[in-house]
This record gives structure tokens, C-alpha cells and sequence, in this order.
């Protein structure tokens, strides 16, 4: 009597783009959770799983990441970018914001780099600078707080990093073109999916 071989399960960790929010790991999760894939971990930017070969080829896996709207990274440097957009995502709308905590100190610590390279190599990679690209998603932070009722303007100004309302105010409008006083009167202006500025756009 013959056993039949076992194909050995292959590990692969894919690092992908355009995935932003928790959302995106309740969809690779329910969806990849097929026979012939073994999940061991999915977090903004990157899933880590083995697949037999034999049940489902690596293309075929990559192709259904692509289907969903997600960019497979393999360059080295455009992977650490998209750490850093994920790392400054997080920081902005996944946790509570900590005004004493410089980004460029938070990002320093996080990647054991000077902010002079993670600041050229971003700008290296995308449309926008690192700046740029921290304002916009503070600012979709703020429209997030002030529909909420919850705040006062000051208290999301000095939430958000901002020394005053009038500051926060001068950005809010830089970037949307309302003031937001204007905005808090009237917050009809609409808030933009995060993927939408992955690029600061």
C-alpha cells in the first residue's frame, strides 16, 4: 500500500500597496482563507502565508491580490515607502494622535533611520513629499473628528499636532479650500477613502 507524498506548503511573504485600512485585512482575510492557502499573519502592507503549489500557484494568488485592487511591491526601497505611508497611517487614524511626539521622531525610532533618507527616499518614490503626504491624511483626520461632535476645535487642534485653531485653520483651507470653521458649520465637504491619498493627492 502506497501513502501518497505530501507537497511541502511554500512560505511567501508579499509586501502590497494600496492596502490602508482594517478593512483591507477583513477582506485578503476572508478571501484568502481558501484550500491550498495557510494565513499566518495579515497587516496593513503585508500578508505572510504558505500555499501548496500543486492546489494553487503563486500567479494565481498574486493575480486575485491584483483583482482586489492591491499593487505587489518587490523593490526593496518601494517597500520601505510604503512601511513608512503605513507606519504614518497608523500613527493618524489607528491610534490615539500624540501631539508631543514629533513624526519625524515617531518615524526615526520606528525605522532606525535619519528623516533626511526616509524624507528623500519617499519623495524619491512618490508624486508627493513626506509632508505633503502627512498633511493631507491629517487633515482627512480632522474632517473624521469634527463630524463626530465629540471635540471642540481646539481640542482636535492641539490632538492633531497644531499649535492653534488659526493654524489648523490656515492648512484645513490650503488643502480643502474651506475654512474649518466653516466646515465645522457646515461639514458637507466630503471626506476621501484613504487609499484615495495614498498618493497626497
Amino acid at each position: 500500500m502506497t501513502t501518497k507524498k505530501k507537497t511541502a506548503l511554500v512560505k511567501k511573504t508579499i509586501h502590497l500597496k494600496n492596502m490602508v485600512c482594517n478593512c483591507c485585512i477583513r477582506l485578503l482575510r476572508k478571501e484568502l482563507e481558501i484550500d491550498g492557502i495557510v494565513l499566518h499573519d495579515i497587516k496593513l502592507g503585508t500578508v505572510e502565508l504558505s500555499y501548496d503549489p500543486k492546489k494553487i500557484p503563486l500567479k494565481m494568488i498574486e493575480k486575485m491580490l491584483e483583482d482586489f485592487g492591491f499593487e505587489i511591491i518587490v523593490d526593496k526601497e518601494k517597500i520601505l515607502v510604503e512601511q513608512i505611508k503605513q507606519a504614518m497611517i497608523d500613527l493618524i487614524h489607528n491610534s490615539t494622535y500624540n501631539a508631543m511626539v514629533r513624526n519625524s521622531d515617531y518615524l526615526v525610532e520606528r525605522f532606525d533611520m535619519s528623516y533626511p533618507y526616509i524624507s528623500s527616499l519617499f519623495s524619491k518614490h512618490e508624486n508627493t513629499t513626506l509632508e505633503k503626504f502627512t498633511i493631507f491624511h491629517k487633515i482627512e483626520k480632522v474632517k473624521e473628528l469634527i463630524q463626530y461632535g465629540e471635540l471642540t476645535l481646539s481640542e482636535i487642534a492641539y490632538m492633531m499636532g497644531y499649535s492653534s485653531v488659526q493654524y489648523l485653520s490656515t492648512q484645513f483651507r490650503s488643502v480643502t479650500g474651506v475654512s474649518v470653521t466653516d466646515y465645522k458649520a457646515n461639514p458637507t465637504l466630503e471626506r476621501k477613502p484613504l487609499d484615495q491619498l495614498a498618493d497626497g493627492s
